[in-house]
């Protein structure tokens, strides 16, 4: 104090001033504010992280076959039980077997079930299908009204029956789909000596087994369909077998794989999963267990031609 007391006054003014500025600058200074939490820039990419991707589902095969398979109900008992095993889905497109020929040599399809032998043969041969097996067989069979008008049911052969039908002019409903069905019966039609066509009585419509069979008994006319279709659609029909037993009315089913030579983009691997599948014991027993109405509608393997 007593050094303080001898400073110059104005000196003393001035270094109190100094004093006091300084004081009040460090008082006043403000620490730095904290740098802010990026919490929500880390939520965010948590988020985006957490967002599942979108997955490629191809689990599947897809099928191009006669509708007699689809319309008997064979299918949808073989399928799940192939997908339960393996995990590929089948999907079908149920179509008469020219159709789905064609389907399958687009590369529309991977595999092929369909009934009719000679063309089948002749496009593997052609390169457009590969690993054909005869994989199952049944019989086609001609059916008509509980009368039986044209007296088919005393024919023993199958030409002859048309030729009854033909002479009585009864009403014939025909496929006329260019399927396995319609193939044979164009070529009975050609052995009976007839040319059908543009005739009052002969109906082409068009359309599946399952139509036609309805169509016939709409008209109570006659037709010929693959065993299996009409047993598995006998209950809701007044139509009767007229005729069965020619060895002509032999029908071979065959499974096949579309040539991946040929479209590389259909899944070869997955076709010859299914026909493995088919051509199994497991398979064949699953197809010759395979009943409606207590009646086997498709035996397995190679029959006789």
């Amino acid at each position: 104090m007593n050094r303080l007391k001898n400073l110059n006054p104005l000196l003393l003014v001035c270094l109190i001033l100094v004093l006091s500025m300084a004081l009040i600058a460090g008082g006043g200074a403000e620490e730095p504010a904290p740098e802010p939490e990026e919490e929500g820039v880390e939520e965010e990419v948590e988020e985006v992280e957490e967002e599942p991707e979108e997955e490629l589902i191809d689990d599947f095969i897809t099928l191009a076959t006669t509708t007699s398979t689809y319309d008997s109900g064979l299918l949808d008992f073989l399928n799940p039980i192939f997908t339960e095993q393996t995990g590929l889905e089948v999907q079908v497109i149920s179509q008469g077997t020219g159709a789905a020929l064609e389907t399958g040599k687009r590369g529309d399809a991977d595999v092929l079930l369909v009934h009719d032998k000679a063309s089948e043969l002749e496009l593997v041969e052609e390169g457009f299908f590969v690993d054909r097996y005869d994989v199952m067989y049944n019989d086609f069979i001609m059916v008509g009204p509980k009368d039986d008008p044209a007296g088919v049911q005393d024919a023993d052969k199958a030409f002859d029956g048309l030729n009854l039908i033909a002479e009585n002019e009864s009403i014939f409903v025909s496929r006329g789909d260019d399927s396995g069905t319609h193939r044979m019966e164009e070529r009975l039609w050609e052995d009976a000596g007839i040319n059908p066509a543009g005739e009052d009585w002969h109906l082409a419509i068009g359309q599946g087994m399952g139509e036609t069979l309805n169509m016939a008994n709409e008209q109570l006319g006659y037709t010929m369909t693959d065993r299996g279709t009409y047993v598995a659609m006998m209950d809701n029909l007044e139509l009767v077998i007229v005729l069965e037993g020619d060895p002509v009315l032999f029908n071979q089913y065959g499974v096949m794989a579309v040539n991946p030579d040929e479209h590389t983009h259909v899944k070869y691997d997955y076709a010859i999963i299914y026909i493995k599948f088919l051509m199994s014991d497991e398979g064949q027993e699953l197809i010759n267990s395979y009943q409606v109405n207590n009646e086997t509608l498709f035996l397995t393997g190679y029959g006789l031609e």
